[in-house]
């Protein structure tokens, strides 16, 4: 029993020997390896040799390790041990082995990929052997040496420019001049030139000192103080012969437009350092461009394109090579549906007013105008709004950075012919059939207390849909909203895509009908009051219902989309588009008709007037907003919508009438 249990005793201390025995160089590497892929660079250290440890220490093993892997933006990195043919026992009396690897990973200019060894030694510490690694720089990229040093070489993309269907620059890329002063050019002139420039850049003599003195600054260097456009001769003139100043062409994006475009095609600007983590991941340093307002915005993705990168071994002799190169992808041009020249024509129309316009194709769904206005420069503000103009744009109660064409408004009159449309298409409304109205104000009955429906004109005998669009009758179409009760009221106008995002490419708010909560509120929604809000685009929009037999076309903003297309059909029989339209050509044709001022020899128009009343409660006086829609009938290639607030004491509507007319007959 005592042999039994000695022989026992011997074999455990056998296995235990066994499980003492030092790990194999794959065993001790494969550790090795999977703190790499970990990127735990400080326990990676633990395994370097005597040797490699006396040429590098902790911190800068460390640090070569974590810079590197963050400004390449290294990323899936996969180390694996390559398999090799070595057995075990060839190993037992070996002081230094060599273990093939490969290493896999992803950069900031693509995948980087290579085949190394690594040579482990035999060493003793703390009274044990075990294996360490023979580390060097080629662990890093194989043809890296101690003192060569990696780059990271960018080639930045063109960013796409964005033209009209004609092929005009809207967005484009081209240079301006950008003014500074060489220090020592100055001589003992310094304080006056300082004093003189501040004066001529619009910037104080604080902010061009603080450039001037600026650490990097050298007396016979370059220091640029501000950007001006190519055009602006007045400040060139002026700046140029100070001495020491100077001129230099510097890239930038251009608006050939300008403000007439501002609010379309907006601007681009330096990225912030919220943008840049928003972005996190695309690409993006923060040297960069990128889209601030309007379709720069949109359309960031497709005109950015992306920026060629290399990371580059550059040897001490000067010599490089490539580990992995990104090729640059230039921005995508962009052609849009508008017409530029009629675009500037429709801003001009507006002069500063606060207002929106749209213009289309109603045949083809095309936008040829997106206007807002007051608007801004973007000019202007890609090289530097001066204090004064900032000042200028605060105190502008029109506020021209508020963009028009994307929000919603009450739309009054205008939308008649849509509330005609849903009466007709559910069987409610007689187009023939004339309601009997008396007086200026109706209301439904007693329990309306002291609120009444007013109109402008009264009527002899009993009024059709006719007589009601020509003279805009509210009385008509607060009766014909109640005709047709809250549900299919309601029913109908999500038909005309009320509460529904529009498909298209520029963001645009939904048009809303509000609360129809109550019999007021449903009579008021019937001439464009109550709570019911448009915007433009689907104020235009809606009247190709009128020229297309019935169907809402789509409306389109890039000349790539597919044209014609429908957004809403059958919302009308082609009888009742065309009666509707032959009443709108009343309202611009008949003497007595409120669109009658906007008549052109020539050219046949139907359209619609309209003027929401914007107050607290009735018996007040409120703001008026005026609106017309108008549109040519014979050849229809062009609908114009247009809403200029404030028009209260100036002809309300009329207002309006006169400035679509005068686009419509200089086209």
């Amino acid at each position: 029993m005592k042999r039994v249990l000695f022989l026992i005793m011997l074999l455990l201390i056998v296995l235990t020997g066994c499980n003492n025995d030092e790990p194999t160089p794959e065993e001790r590497f494969s550790q090795y390896i999977k703190l790499w892929n970990e990127q735990k660079f400080e326990k990676m250290y633990g395994y370097l040799s005597t040797s490699t440890k006396k040429n590098i220490s902790k911190e800068d093993f460390v640090s070569r390790y974590e810079k590197l892997y963050t400004d390449l933006e290294i990323g899936q990195l996969d180390v694996q041990l390559t398999k090799t043919d070595q057995k075990k026992e060839d190993q037992k009396d070996k002081e230094k082995i060599d273990l093939p690897f490969t290493a896999k990973m992803n950069s900031i200019a693509g995948e980087i990929q290579f085949d190394h060894k690594a040579s482990l030694v035999k060493e003793e510490r703390d009274k044990k052997e075990n294996w360490y690694l023979n580390w060097n720089t080629a662990f890093i990229f194989p043809n890296l040496q101690d003192k060569d040093k990696v780059r990271l070489i960018s080639q930045p993309a063109e960013r796409g420019e964005i033209i009209d269907r004609n092929g005009n620059p809207l967005a484009i890329n081209g240079f301006v001049n950008e003014i500074g002063i060489v220090p020592k050019d100055m001589g003992d002139a310094k304080d006056q030139v300082v004093q003189q420039l501040a004066g001529i850049l619009e910037i104080s003599p604080e902010q061009i000192n603080n450039k001037l003195n600026a650490s990097w600054v050298k007396p016979e260097y370059f220091v640029p103080l501000k950007k001006v456009s190519k055009e602006n001769q007045e400040v060139l003139q002026a700046a140029v012969p100070l001495p020491g100043v100077q001129k230099k062409d510097a890239g930038a994006r251009i608006y050939p437009y300008g403000e007439a475009t501002g609010h379309v095609i907006g601007y681009v600007g330096s990225i912030t350092a919220e943008e840049l983590e928003k972005q996190k991941g695309k690409g993006y340093t923060s040297a960069d461009l990128i889209g601030k307002r309007g379709l720069e915005q949109v359309f960031e993705e497709r005109l950015r394109g992306q920026s060629g990168v290399q990371i580059v071994i550059q040897k001490e002799d000067g010599t490089k090579s490539v580990v992995a190169e990104k090729k640059v992808q230039n921005g995508e041009n962009i052609e849009l549906t508008i017409d530029a020249d009629l675009q500037r024509s429709m801003y001009e129309q507006l002069t500063g007013e606060a207002g929106t316009a749209a213009a289309m194709n109603p045949t083809t769904g095309e936008t040829l105008a997106l206007v807002s206005s007051p608007s801004y420069d973007p000019n202007q503000v890609i090289l530097g709004l001066s204090d004064k103009q900032q000042e200028e744009i605060k105190n502008n109660p029109n506020d021209p950075f508020l963009n028009r064409f994307k929000m919603t408004f009450a739309p009054g009159s205008v939308m008649k012919p849509i509330v005609a449309s849903v009466g007709l298409l559910d069987g409610v409304l007689d187009p023939n059939s004339g309601k009997n109205i008396s007086g200026l104000k109706w209301q439904k009955d007693k329990s309306w207390g002291g609120y009444f429906v007013t109109r402008v004109h009264s009527s002899n005998g009993p009024v059709n849909l006719e007589k009601a669009l020509v003279f805009s009758d509210n009385i008509y179409f607060a009766q014909t909203a109640l005709d047709i009760g809250k549900d299919k009221f309601s029913d109908g106008l999500k038909k005309f895509g009320f509460g529904e995002e529009m498909n298209y490419p520029y963001p645009v708010e939904a048009s809303q009908t509000g609360a129809l909560d109550s019999d007021i509120h449903l009579a008021d929604s019937g001439y464009g009051q109550g709570q019911i809000e448009m915007s433009i685009l689907h104020l235009a929009d809606a009247y190709t219902t009128f020229v297309n037999k019935g169907n809402m076309i789509k409306p389109t903003l890039l000349m790539d989309q597919p044209k014609e297309e429908v957004w809403k059909p059958n919302l009308l029989s082609e009888e009742q588009a065309q009666l509707i339209n032959n009443d709108l050509v009343q309202v611009i044709e008949d003497p007595s008709g409120t669109a009658h001022s906007g008549r052109i020899n020539g050219i046949k128009l139907a359209g619609k007037t309209g003027t929401a009343e914007l107050k607290v409660k009735q018996g007040e006086k409120g703001k008026e907003n005026g609106s017309f829609v108008a549109y040519k009938v014979d050849q229809p290639d062009l609908l114009i919508a247009m809403m200029i607030e404030g028009v209260q004491d100036r002809g309300g509507s009329s207002f309006v009438v006169k400035k679509v007319k005068n686009i419509f007959e200089n086209q």
